[in-house]
């Protein structure tokens, strides 16, 4: 990857994990663990892979984004706040009863997302939908969806996969998020997905790891998925949850609450600080 997109993709996601932190204060409620940890892979799909434009948000031919772990909506929200689908100010609204920004994101309420999701296993199965749809329709966009690997404990995720395999549905990746932590403890512990490149290979996808955290090592990742034909491929991104902030890293009790007011400080300071850095 070129060393200016590379830093530019960096600066991007630093500001969305900062809006993330806003987000999630603001509404006193939320899931910033998760969160940060699949928004640099969001930021990558907004801001240097998929073919969309804020300006033209319903263009029959763009690409279609599915946050099947919806609960991290903090996350996209963060991310389509600074590609221009909406204010900014939007993100301090989060969790409102009157917002356009739910707990989970909605197709009716805010520009820019592509499908409804929140409960887990659904996502990826509307994704497969929208992939065939776009065969069926001689259409090139292309899917992307985000999975969380405790959400892959639910079994219509493998119907999803199964079906993705059988239709042979390469215009589809699915990202598995594995930061290895679910709201109850490790997904190991509460009802082992792994392994988990095993398990997709076995269900008929092409399979790809990487480092959840390293632009270089995603753009690869999707660049090869791009050029594969015949199946659909799954990335396996080994993340980190609570990424940016150092007392939520790897922390399972930052999987659904919103930080107090100390906390907020010393989140927005750290976070602050990394901005300075990679914009120096």
């Amino acid at each position: 990857m070129d060393a200016v997109i590379r830093k530019q993709l960096k600066i991007a996601a630093c500001k969305a994990r900062i809006g993330i932190i806003e987000g999630v204060y603001n509404a006193k409620s939320g899931h910033p663990g998760g969160s940060l940890s699949c928004v640099d892979i969001i930021t990558y799909l907004y801001f240097n892979h998929m073919n969309v434009d804020p300006i033209d948000p319903k263009n029959e031919d763009r690409d279609r984004f599915v946050l099947s772990k919806g609960h991290a909506a903090p996350a996209l929200y963060a991310v389509l706040a600074l590609k221009g689908y909406f204010p900014h100010e939007w993100i301090k609204t989060l969790r409102k009863s009157d917002s356009n920004l739910q707990g989970h994101p909605s197709i009716k309420y805010t520009p820019g997302v592509d499908m409804c999701t929140g409960s887990l296993g659904q996502g990826i199965s509307a994704a497969c939908g929208m992939a065939l749809g776009a065969k069926l329709a001689g259409k090139n966009f292309r899917i992307y969806t985000i999975l969380g690997d405790g959400e892959i404990q639910e079994g219509q995720v493998w119907e999803a996969a199964m079906y993705a395999s059988a239709k042979d549905l390469d215009n589809l990746v699915a990202v598995v998020d594995n930061n290895n932590l679910q709201i109850d403890g490790t997904v190991a512990e509460v009802n082992s997905p792994y392994p988990i490149v095993e398990k997709f290979k076995a269900f008929g996808w092409n399979v790809i790891e990487i480092d959840a955290h390293s632009f270089d090592e995603i753009d690869a990742a999707f660049n090869s998925a791009r050029e594969f034909k015949g199946k659909p491929t799954c990335i396996v991104a080994k993340s980190i949850k609570g990424k940016g902030v150092s007392y939520m890293e790897n922390m399972v009790n930052w999987h659904g609450v919103a930080p107090n007011q100390e906390q907020y400080e010393q989140a927005m300071s750290e976070l602050s600080a990394a901005l300075a850095e990679l914009e120096a």
